[in-house]
C-alpha cells in the first residue's frame, strides 16, 4: 500500500517540479551585470506560491514514506 502512495508522490513531485518558474535564469542577471533586482524583494503569489508550498509538501510527504518503508 505504502509502495503505491510513494510511486504516485513521486510522480506528482516530478510534474510538480516542472511546472516550477525557472529561477535560475534570474542567477544570469548577476553575472551580466544586471542586478536592479538582486536586492529586490520579490513576493510569489497566486500560482507559483500554492505551487512552492505543494512541492515542499510532496518532498515531505516523499521522505516521510521512504523512511517508513526503510524502516519496516
Amino acid at each position: 500500500m505504502l509502495e503505491t502512495i510513494l510511486l504516485v508522490i513521486s510522480v506528482l513531485l516530478i510534474a510538480i517540479v516542472l511546472l516550477q518558474s525557472n529561477k535560475a535564469s534570474d542567477a544570469g542577471q548577476i553575472i551580466s551585470g544586471n542586478n536592479e533586482s538582486l536586492f529586490g524583494t520579490v513576493k510569489e503569489r497566486g500560482l507559483e506560491l500554492f505551487i512552492t508550498r505543494l512541492t515542499a509538501l510532496l518532498g515531505f510527504l516523499f521522505i516521510a514514506i521512504s523512511l517508513a518503508l526503510f524502516l519496516m
